[in-house]
């Protein structure tokens, strides 16, 4: 079902003159409504009942060699089938995308897969930090297993990138 704006563009395409605002007056007359076109994209969860590590980055991205700070996000792309939810491992280093990670799911096994990758790719030391915001995927028990298994040190921010 199309809105008024379409409506009104596909009247005046076909020579009809005919004020916008009258066709929204008669579609609210006829109880005539724009069908939606998709639902919204699901947001991370960031009050969940997981531990929450402190900001020890402080904003500070800088560093003098790879390996040093990974940052971590995810987000969503509309596509004709729906949404996709993208993750991505991010060395401060380089700036260079080492992990990601696309699915349908906004879950902790899509950004288990994107920072499974960047281990894989980049196989990093003992003093990597990694850097996320206080999402339930990030905070998730088996997500926080995987980084301590190897020894990685968590820090995480509020949304927004805060303390």
């Amino acid at each position: 079902m199309y809105g008024s704006p379409r409506i009104h563009a596909e009247l005046k395409e076909q020579g009809i003159h005919c004020g916008r605002k009258r066709i929204v007056r008669l579609m609210k007359q006829q109880n005539i409504m724009a069908k939606r076109r998709r639902q919204k994209a699901q947001k991370t969860e960031s009050t969940h009942p997981f531990p929450v590590a402190p900001n020890i980055l402080q904003r500070d991205f800088t560093t003098d060699a790879p390996n040093q700070k990974w940052m971590t996000d995810m987000t969503f792309v509309a596509t004709s089938e729906g949404w996709l939810y993208l993750a991505g491992v991010l060395d401060a280093y380089s700036r260079k995308l080492i992990g990601w990670a696309m699915g349908k799911e906004h879950d902790a096994l899509l950004v288990k897969q994107a920072l499974q990758m960047a281990l894989l790719q980049r196989e990093p030391g003992a003093d990597l930090i990694h850097h996320s915001d206080r999402g339930s995927e990030y905070a998730s028990q088996s997500y926080q297993a995987m980084l301590h298994q190897r020894g990685i040190q968590v820090s995480m921010s509020r949304k927004g990138g805060g303390s």
